[in-house]
């Protein structure tokens, strides 16, 4: 990334930016390599590549910072990172904020689930009140201070609560000042059109793999306002599909099935080894 926060200057020129979510800094790789206007770092990749478990507030306030770094240093595209919660208090809140901000993230979103927070897309959310999630969001934005990082306000109340207390919930987030807010949990067309009909300003849309409202085209989307649109889990789950066919090729078989997979130079290329040579060379390696 460059120090010019390439995601406020396309929110702020009005254009529609699609974020496919990766696991990991070579995902984010792929993601900018097909052209994406910015990559996703989801909480639950983030903690299925480095604990091989479900998104159940497992990482810690360190460990998804860390995360974020190594992926801003593995692209040139904007990095919107989750932050979960905030990880604690105002205090805790702000000091995630100055970490993201310098690990080079573009933007961060912070829910308002109750720790230990869970994936939004599960059963059993619960939720601070409207006032603490507001809370937490100011905190956020005097600890940005004249930082263009940009702060996304999450709410989870559509699925642990429903639509109306979501689209109220959205509208205090957004008037704490936030740049964008983000009503998550959707499943359905219909709450995709819902959302895009009741909550103003610049939004936020996750869109999930497997639920009616992926159905949706990306140019659907455009057209009902949303401002970003996030696909957290596309990435994640085709590689690991991918991963599980081909290991039970080679269990089954007993070799590799290599037609749909990377050949050695193709996988080069993915990891640039070409130019990390070429600078290794030029220094006398």
């Amino acid at each position: 990334m460059t120090n010019k926060n390439a995601l406020r200057d396309r929110l702020g020129r009005g254009l529609f930016t699609v974020a496919p979510g990766a696991p990991d800094p070579l995902t984010a790789r792929i993601v900018q390599a097909q052209g994406f206007d910015a990559v996703y770092m989801t909480g639950l990749g983030a903690t299925a590549s480095r604990l091989g478990q479900p998104d159940l507030g497992l990482l810690t306030q360190t460990e998804m910072a860390d995360h974020a770094r190594a992926m801003v240093r593995a692209v040139d595209i904007p990095v919107i990172a989750d932050a979960d919660t905030g990880y604690g208090g105002a205090l805790n809140v702000a000091r995630a904020v100055r970490e993201y901000m310098q690990g080079g993230v573009a933007a961060l979103h912070l829910e308002d689930q109750i720790l230990p927070k869970r994936c939004g897309q599960l059963a059993g959310l619960r939720l601070v009140s409207p006032e603490e999630g507001a809370a937490r969001l100011s905190a956020a934005l005097e600890a940005r201070g004249q930082g263009d990082l940009v702060i996304i306000g999450r709410t989870d109340a559509l699925p642990a609560m429903g639509m109306d207390e979501a689209v109220s919930r959205a509208a205090r987030y957004r008037d704490t000042g936030v740049d964008l807010v983000f009503v998550d949990g959707v499943k359905t067309r219909a709450e995709v059109e819902a959302i895009a009909q009741r909550v103003e300003g610049p939004k936020v849309l996750s869109l999930v793999d497997g639920t009616d409202a992926a159905l949706l085209a990306v140019s659907d989307v455009r057209e009902m306002g949303f401002s970003v649109v996030m696909y957290a889990v596309t990435a994640l789950f085709a590689a690991a599909r991918a991963t599980q066919d081909a290991l039970a090729t080679l269990k089954a078989e007993g070799r590799p099935a290599s037609e749909s997979a990377l050949t050695y130079a193709e996988f080069c290329e993915v990891v640039d080894l070409a130019g990390h040579q070429a600078f290794a060379h030029r220094h006398g390696e």
